[in-house]
């Protein structure tokens, strides 16, 4: 956007530039051709009154030597003509008005039909050709010849070259100092759209405390700024109360929730109906179930707020210490729980404890979606510059269209309705993956299942 606007500065600058150059170069190079004329037609007409009592009296030995003379001093040829056109006497010998089409022989004809005659081109700085000047020689309305000069153009060619090179470098050096202005002039106008932009991608990548400094650029910008930075605020407050809200709800139900399982299991000891008993272990496992959503809202609520303590953790430490701790879960449920041990130690920074929950979670996953006689497969490993953790199961796996879907909030499996969970595994790994300037990628299994990498930077 700045080239664009600085563009268009630098083009309204050369219109400027040429309606004012243009004009005046021509101007120049018109007003050096008019001193032309208006010199050489005083000498002409000069000669001619010399010419036209030399000619009628047939001694023209003066006229030559005014000729010769004139030609040395300014290096002008000058020739006089008869009525025909012919040379008379000429300043140099053998000088002629030559063909037909010759410059000098258009003019001494147009001379010899009683009209003064000058060179229609103007002075241009490329021009070559010499400039002719010629008036008729006669009075009373009689011409009996006529006075051509014949002027070389090189010293009022240079003078009018050196002139317009002047309006080119002056032209230049404002087209420059328009430059540098212009540039200056669009960074102060677009310095706030820039911080408002990068303040937007911060705001959108989580970053909630971003600001722009409202005090610098047009005064629509600053309060564009001002806005923004309200707008921000607003957000983040809303943000920070939802969380806090969140938070705090998901605390005070759980010691209700808690107290109410004690009396439900302290009510079962005094049952011996079956479908009471059946009906007490359905409540428990809900109570059971709700108590697994709290926790999972408080931890995603804590993961949120976006105070991170980073800390250098072995990779291939933390997924086996998860493995073993989560081998009696998988034995129980006839799932074959595997760890490919990394050949080296695998260090990789994150929040402290994400690998941990992260891995708690897709191990959970795993393990429950696989079915009895699957396999799960946690194999660290070096990967793009980083620490990648690999989680692979036999489950029925996702379609590329779930797995897009599986980070969001409470979402679930259409399939999965019926397992026990809360929707916010996945979500929770996300959050605190990102947190640690990594990603979480969700993959096709081969041949069926879910492959879930969690990638970490180095240290």
């Amino acid at each position: 956007m700045r080239v664009r606007l600085v563009t268009t500065y630098l083009l309204l600058l050369l219109l400027v530039l040429a309606a004012l150059e243009v004009p005046l170069a021509l101007s120049i190079a018109g007003r050096d051709t008019q001193r032309l004329v208006a010199d050489r037609l005083a000498d002409v007409t000069r000669f001619a009154t010399l010419a036209e009592p030399a000619l009628r009296a047939g001694e023209t030995g003066q006229l030559h030597a005014e000729l010769q003379r004139y030609d040395e001093v300014y290096g002008i040829a000058a020739i006089v003509v008869d009525q025909d056109a012919n040379p008379l006497v000429s300043s140099r010998d053998g000088l002629t008005v030559g063909a037909a089409d010759s410059a000098v022989r258009r003019q001494a004809l147009r001379a010899l039909e009683g009209r003064e005659a000058s060179d229609d081109g103007t002075i241009w700085p490329w021009r070559l050709d010499p400039f002719v000047v010629a008036v008729p020689v006669g009075r009373g309305g009689e011409v009996i010849g006529a006075v051509v000069t014949i002027s070389p153009t090189g010293r009022r060619v240079a003078s009018v070259r050196t002139a317009w090179s002047v309006l080119a470098g002056g032209g230049l050096v404002v087209l420059f100092a328009g430059i540098a202005a212009a540039w200056s002039l669009a960074r102060w106008t677009l310095r706030p759209v820039a911080e408002l932009d990068a303040a937007a991608h911060e705001l959108g990548a989580g970053d909630y405390a971003a600001r722009v400094p409202a005090a610098d650029g047009p005064p629509e910008l600053r309060r564009l700024g001002a806005a923004f930075n309200d707008m921000a605020a607003t957000v983040a407050d809303s943000l920070e109360r939802q969380r806090a809200f969140v938070s705090h709800a998901s605390h005070q139900l759980r010691n209700p929730l808690t107290a109410l399982r004690l009396r439900v299991e302290d009510i079962g000891v005094d049952l011996t109906d079956p479908q009471a008993v059946e009906g007490h272990r359905l409540a428990l496992e809900e109570a059971e179930r709700l108590g697994d959503v709290l926790d999972s809202l408080l931890t995603l609520a804590r993961a949120e707020r976006g105070s991170y303590d980073l800390a250098d953790v072995d990779a291939g430490e933390v997924a086996w210490a998860r493995v073993v701790a989560w081998q009696p879960v998988a034995a129980k449920r006839d799932i074959t729980l595997r760890y490919v041990r990394p050949p080296r130690p695998l260090r990789a920074r994150a929040v402290t404890t994400a690998l941990d929950q992260a891995l708690d979670a897709l191990i959970d996953n795993a393990v429950k979606f696989s079915g009895a006689g699957g396999t799960v497969t946690v194999r660290p490993a070096a990967d793009d510059g980083g620490v990648a953790v690999h989680v692979l199961d036999t489950g029925p796996g996702l379609t590329e269209q779930q797995r897009e879907l599986a980070t969001e909030r409470f979402w679930r499996a259409p399939d999965a309705q019926n397992v026990d969970g809360s929707g916010l595994g996945l979500p929770i790994v996300a959050v605190l993956v990102e947190a640690s300037a990594g990603r979480l990628d969700l993959l096709p299994n081969e041949p069926t299942g879910l492959h879930a990498r969690v990638w970490l930077p180095s240290p």
